[in-house]
Formats: C-alpha cells, sequence, structure tokens
C-alpha cells in the first residue's frame, strides 16, 4: 500500500475519517492575517490569544503565530504541530465562516494542556456548536 492510500481507500466511506489539514483551512499572507489582528475580536486564556473575524466562507481558515520571544525555531514548530493538532481535534465542533489567528505564548508544551486551552479560547469565542 502506498503512502497517503488510507485517504483514497476510505474516500466514499465516513469523512469523519479524513484528518487533514487541508490548503483551503489555512489563512495565509501577512496581509489576511493582519486584517485578523486589527479587524477581528479578541478572546484571551492563560498563555494564548484567538483573534477572530467573519471570513463570507462556508470554512474557517486559521493560522498559528508566536510571540516574539517563544524559544528557537525547534520549540516554535513544535508548538505549531501541537495547535494544528488541537484545532483538528475540534474543527468538526466549530461554526463556520471565521477566519482565526492563534497567538501562543511560552508555555508548557503539552498535547492535553493546548487541547484544553484551545477548547476554552473556542468556547469563550462563542464558535462551539451547541450540543
Amino acid at each position: 500500500m502506498k503512502t497517503g492510500s488510507f485517504f483514497r481507500v476510505n474516500q466514499g466511506a465516513n469523512e469523519a475519517l479524513d484528518c487533514r489539514f487541508p490548503r483551503k483551512e489555512r489563512l495565509k499572507g501577512r496581509d489576511e492575517i493582519r486584517e485578523v489582528f486589527s479587524r477581528g475580536k479578541v478572546v484571551s486564556c492563560p498563555g494564548a490569544k484567538l483573534f477572530r473575524h467573519r471570513n463570507g466562507l462556508e470554512h474557517n481558515r486559521i493560522a498559528f503565530t508566536f510571540s516574539r520571544k517563544y524559544g528557537n525555531a525547534v520549540a516554535r514548530n513544535r508548538s505549531r504541530r501541537l495547535s494544528r493538532e488541537a484545532f483538528r481535534f475540534l474543527r468538526n465542533e466549530l461554526r463556520a465562516g471565521y477566519d482565526l489567528v492563534l497567538l501562543v505564548y511560552p508555555g508548557r508544551d503539552i498535547f492535553s494542556a493546548r487541547m484544553d486551552q484551545v477548547r476554552d479560547l473556542f468556547s469563550r469565542a462563542g464558535l462551539l456548536k451547541p450540543p
């Protein structure tokens, strides 16, 4: 079996199995991110802030940024991977149509802590769908 064939085999099955992070869900470009920072609303919790701004699309787009004093490239990339994974776990529980920027400050980079942090931010922002 080739690498990545899992998604092709199960493509017709359940869409929830597809846990990739597609390009359409990535907020790219300095101008797009700057617009969310300047025009978006902010919620915060210890160690992170979430900026949100309506985008008029049927899906959310997100970018992960870090404070200037956030360690070296290895630490930032690890934190980015943890944040991305937490978002992927929660994205089906979110309301659609927002551009999001997650600003993370130095601290404990443990997946369970990041997951709680991201869930708390989405809840405070009113982005979680009702159960």
